[in-house]
């Protein structure tokens, strides 16, 4: 389903313009912001903090993408969309509530960002032709810069959740958590769609948005499509 947005589908065919690009960045940078706020309020917390890994954390890369896009004033430049503001009010919900489902946001990002956020950063450095250190700082990840080594965080990050000292009940909860980030992100892109069509047309924009793609998550021998977006999607 994340993989069928019509923005998904614009975007994996090169259509990334920095008009509405900045504008998701900008959307991202509030959910990250309060991710990461909570994620620091509980990093001692028995069960959060065991998921507590600065390293990845998002905020300040997307400062410098939107300093690029915005320019220095970019604070003054930005606000979350409608749907960018639900999704940062659950994060700040659960966080008050069910700390532990934090864990569930933090999951669908992060791996997102290490898996097919990388082949995203690939085309958006080529549609937009892009300096070589400017632009898509989000996903870029200083202590974890080379595919051998997210593979390995990778799999030290779901060592860590199979190892969290969690309840049947909870875990549940975890997971449905998960999939609801999906839709939340989701949400935040489908209000993009009305960008991306002025920019490349009706036509285009509907010819393109009706093909539906095989989900990643099932078992097809279409695998380098299936990798641009891995089950951790996340843009």
């Amino acid at each position: 389903m994340a993989e069928n947005t019509a923005f998904m589908k614009c975007f994996l065919k090169g259509v990334v313009e920095k008009s509405f690009f900045r504008k998701l960045l900008a959307d991202l940078y509030f959910v990250y912001r309060a991710l990461e706020e909570e994620l620091q309020r509980y990093q001692h917390h028995p069960v959060v903090g065991m998921m507590y890994f600065p390293e990845l954390h998002r905020q300040a890369n997307l400062e410098k993408d939107l300093a690029f896009y915005y320019g220095e004033n970019w604070r003054s430049e930005i606000v979350p969309s409608p749907a960018s503001q639900v999704y940062v009010d659950r994060i700040r919900v659960v966080a008050n509530t069910e700390p532990e489902l934090l864990i569930a946001h933090a999951y669908t990002r992060y791996m997102g960002d290490l898996s097919g956020g990388q082949a995203l950063r690939k085309i958006a450095r080529s549609a937009m032709d892009l300096p070589s250190d400017r632009g898509t700082a989000m996903h870029e990840f200083e202590q974890i810069s080379t595919p051998e080594a997210r593979r390995e965080f990778k799999e030290q990050y779901r060592l860590a959740l199979s190892l969290l000292p969690l309840e049947e009940a909870m875990i549940q909860k975890i997971v449905d958590e998960a999939n609801y980030a999906f839709t939340l992100n989701r949400n935040v892109i489908h209000e993009l769609e009305t960008d991306v069509k002025a920019i490349i047309g009706e036509y285009v924009f509907d010819l393109i948005s009706r093909q539906d793609r095989i989900g990643s998550t099932e078992h097809t021998p279409e695998i380098a499509t299936a990798e641009i977006i891995a089950p951790e999607y996340s843009l």
